[in-house]
């Protein structure tokens, strides 16, 4: 079986997570990086007998739209689809019942889904470490069920949890600024998402275009872009209730 795996995965949550589900799987793997402004991603065609695995994070309980505009140019030509939607142990809402429309308008036929705990993007001490062991062997039998429900030639599509219409989507209104140590070096410009930072000038930020995806902080070498440390420890505040208890990866089939 031939299995492309594609990801939305600006600071690595969600790859690592959708690489120890699809490693499980028996198959020939590629992968597609839907966070790669430069790609042409109607370049991208798959079979009806292939497998994608399309992983996104859960952003404030939504797909981040890019995400779903990449996704939709891919010709995939009727092919089996398992959805993962990775969240920083909040909750994942609408996330993944919009992306099972967003799959299916682009021709995908979904067989499963799966929710997956990874390290909260910006409040990193949430969940921090996950995907760990326990995730790890878990992600593992979840693929395991899924290559037994296409073995056994089952292609029921699964209940899909969430709200149509999706709750509103809002911006986090978290853009990560240039500090003292940035040296214009333009790494934070290149891997941008949305290019959102002006590559001929890095301290340069189109405050609406950003995704608050956090891409920039994680690749800096210099660790040279920042989030208002106002704004951080509120965000941190809020979420400590709702996300110190450990929350399970679950599977959809």
């Amino acid at each position: 079986m031939n299995i492309t795996e594609l990801y939305f995965s600006p600071t690595g949550g969600t790859q690592k997570a959708a690489d120890l589900f699809t490693q499980a799987l028996a198959g020939q793997v590629q992968t597609v990086d839907l966070c790669d402004s430069r790609a042409d991603f109607s370049a991208v065609s798959l079979s009806a007998e292939d497998l994608a695995v399309i992983a996104v994070p859960s952003y404030g309980g939504r797909v981040p739209a890019v995400a779903i505009q990449r996704l939709s140019a891919v010709h995939c030509n009727g092919a089996a689809a398992v959805l993962m939607v990775v969240y920083g142990n909040r909750a994942f809402e609408d996330t993944m019942v919009e992306l099972e429309d967003a799959a299916k308008a682009a021709g995908f036929h979904v067989v499963a889904g799966v929710a997956a705990v990874a390290e909260h993007s910006i409040a990193r001490q949430f969940a921090a470490g996950r995907p760990d062991a326990q995730d790890t062997a878990q992600l593992a039998a979840f693929a395991a069920q899924v290559q037994e429900k296409l073995a056994a030639g089952r292609t029921t599509e699964p209940a899909i949890p969430g709200n149509r219409p999706y709750k509103k989507a809002g911006g986090s209104g978290m853009v990560p600024k240039p500090t003292k140590d940035c040296a214009s070096c333009g790494l934070c410009a290149q891997s941008c998402p949305v290019q959102a930072i002006d590559p001929a000038n890095p301290q340069k930020v189109d405050s609406h275009a950003c995704i608050s995806c956090m891409r920039c902080v994680a690749v800096c070498p210099h660790g040279a872009r920042k989030l208002n440390p106002v704004m951080l420890a509120a965000a941190n505040t809020m979420l400590k209730k709702v996300c110190s208890d450990r929350k399970e990866n679950e599977l959809f089939l």
